[in-house]
């Protein structure tokens, strides 16, 4: 997540750093991500962006701008797939985190859009983060006035999600 209306030391990357470093883990926390990026986007620059050696592991959390753009949900499996297969040929372990979509689409959609991320992380034998934004999303508490992006109190909630993850791979 780019940190989309928030300023830099409130973004999701240096939340995560800060919260690991406080717990005393010495864990290098690299925002790959791009403001409003789709998973095309992402497949794009997936092979530059893994390119470091020094990576060992990649949330990817890709999906919800397909989703908002309504983009066919075999694309957004099929670009993830491919940057999994790029994390995973350079041995970069990978949790997904998954979105769930609203039914404004229909139902269908949604419930193809919902699975896609339960069925790579099977297919792929990865963590699962169910819902990203759970806990945040449709609070308008934990949100930008846009009711979309989360705000500096959001960003806690996901970091504090991501952080458990990360951990649960150590």
């Amino acid at each position: 997540m780019a940190g989309y209306g928030l300023p830099n030391e409130q973004h999701l990357s240096v939340v995560l750093q800060n919260n690991l470093e406080i717990e005393g883990y010495n864990i290098e926390i690299v925002n790959g991500s791009v403001s409003g990026s789709t998973s095309s986007g992402g497949l794009n620059i997936a092979e530059w962006t893994l390119s470091e050696s020094n990576i060992d592991l990649m949330i990817l959390c890709l999906g919800a701008n397909d989703m908002l753009r309504g983009i066919n949900p075999k694309e957004t499996k099929n670009n993830l797939e491919e940057i999994i297969k790029i994390a995973k040929n350079k041995n970069i372990k990978v949790i997904i985190a998954g979105m769930i979509a609203p039914t404004s689409y229909g139902s269908n959609y949604k419930k193809s859009f919902d699975k896609i991320f339960y069925d790579l992380s099977k297919k792929y034998k990865l963590q699962l983060i169910p819902f990203l934004l759970e806990g945040v999303a449709q609070k308008p508490e934990f949100n930008l006035s846009d009711g979309m992006h989360p705000n500096d109190q959001g960003t806690i909630i996901i970091g504090n999600t991501l952080k458990n993850a990360i951990l649960e791979n150590l």
